[in-house]
């Protein structure tokens, strides 16, 4: 494994760093101090800067506008994003580029892939399932009739859907197999009503009643699913990664200015041990971060098919980022909870990135069925 960072990787986390230092972190409502959500839609001038910034285009071909690159990539900039708590559907619009472009067919490729390296065009994924803790594709049945397919089914805690133009997402066939499908948001027969997450963002709980698509939306290749839900989740671990970084700096920056006794707390030995402790977190979940995102980019043989670095990776950013922002709070004392400070901020977006992943032993469990049926040698 090689985790050195290729020259146009490196170029993008530099343009993502220039646009993002202009972000505020708490530039909506307090979550803790709004009844619903923070806000109607996520920040379409951000979103028109990361486009100008040709942020938006990483992960597409160039016969489409955009520059080839690779998840590895992508995560590079979800890192970048989640610094800041930018309000962007960068990971969903990111995910399905790189699914519709190695699996979709051409024709609904060359229609979509262009407007979404511009940034005219907003998908996002429906892949939480029916309740948060069952396989995405067994909320939806999918059906062919004819040349076209029935849809029915609902997916909860969608992200930004109510602004988004497109949702992708996963189904089952009556055999069994996964299938993905593009939908319009407003197509017929589709219900998208509100839910609130634990950042205050609208979500939305994605209703799909006898809903036709043509073959041309609809994508059947064997692997697709996977492949989005790979993307998905490392990226996920990306942004873990991301908001704890900026976590521990403001802990660190806090630490050497709070004063007791004469001294700053940093250098007393029960906070220099857990900020330690937590430092020692964020490296493991880099490491684990750059492992999945490696086997899922090369597809590299190894011990374990990717799935089980992509575990672990999960692992680590669900427990990390927890622990990371609980030892901010403690550190922080009654000022973390202040709602003028930006930190309560990343401990609510934290926990919603927790709830995402979902709890460690979940995931311990399916590595060890993978450890089951590949015995190491």
């Amino acid at each position: 494994m090689d985790f050195t960072f290729t020259e146009e990787q490196q170029a993008a986390v530099e343009v993502a760093k220039a646009v993002f230092s202009g972000v505020a972190p708490d530039s909506v409502p307090s979550p803790a101090l709004t009844p619903g959500a923070v806000a109607d839609d996520f920040d379409r001038p951000l979103w028109r800067k990361l486009a100008s910034a040709d942020l938006l285009s990483l992960p597409i071909a160039p016969e489409h506008g955009g520059a080839g690159l690779d998840p590895i990539a992508l995560c590079l900039v979800l890192r970048e994003s989640a610094k800041v708590l930018a309000r962007v559907p960068l990971l969903e619009t990111g995910a399905a580029a790189l699914t519709l472009q190695h699996y979709a067919a051409d024709e609904l490729s060359a229609e979509v892939l262009p407007l979404l390296a511009a940034g005219d065009l907003v998908v996002t994924v429906a892949s939480a399932g029916r309740t948060g803790h069952e396989p995405a594709e067994l909320a939806i049945a999918a059906r062919q009739e004819g040349a076209d397919w029935i849809f029915d089914g609902v997916q909860t805690a969608v992200p930004w859907a109510q602004a988004a133009d497109r949702i992708l997402f996963p189904a089952h066939t009556p055999e069994g197999r996964a299938v993905l499908a593009l939908v319009p948001r407003t197509h017929p027969g589709i219900t998208l009503d509100d839910q609130i997450s634990t950042t205050g963002e609208r979500l939305a709980e994605f209703r799909l009643n006898a809903v036709r698509l043509s073959a041309q939306e609809t994508i059947t290749a064997p692997h697709a699913w996977e492949s989005l839900r790979n993307v998905l989740t490392t990226g996920t671990c990306a942004l873990a990664l991301g908001l704890g970084e900026s976590v521990l700096a403001m802990t660190s920056d806090y630490t050497s200015k709070r004063e007791q006794f004469g001294f700053p707390v940093a250098t007393f030995q029960a906070v220099a041990v857990q900020t330690a402790d937590r430092f020692i977190d964020l490296r493991a979940m880099e490491a684990t971060l750059w492992q999945a995102a490696w086997r899922i980019t090369t597809d590299a043989a190894g011990p374990l098919p990717p799935a089980g670095d992509v575990a672990v990776a999960k692992i680590w950013a669900s427990e990390g980022v927890r622990r990371v922002v609980q030892t901010a709070q403690h550190l922080h004392g009654g000022f973390g909870a202040d709602t003028d400070y930006a930190l309560h901020r990343y401990h609510a977006w934290a926990k919603q990135l927790e709830l995402s992943l979902g709890p460690a032993a979940a995931h311990e469990e399916a590595l060890g069925d993978l450890l089951a049926a590949h015995p190491l040698r």
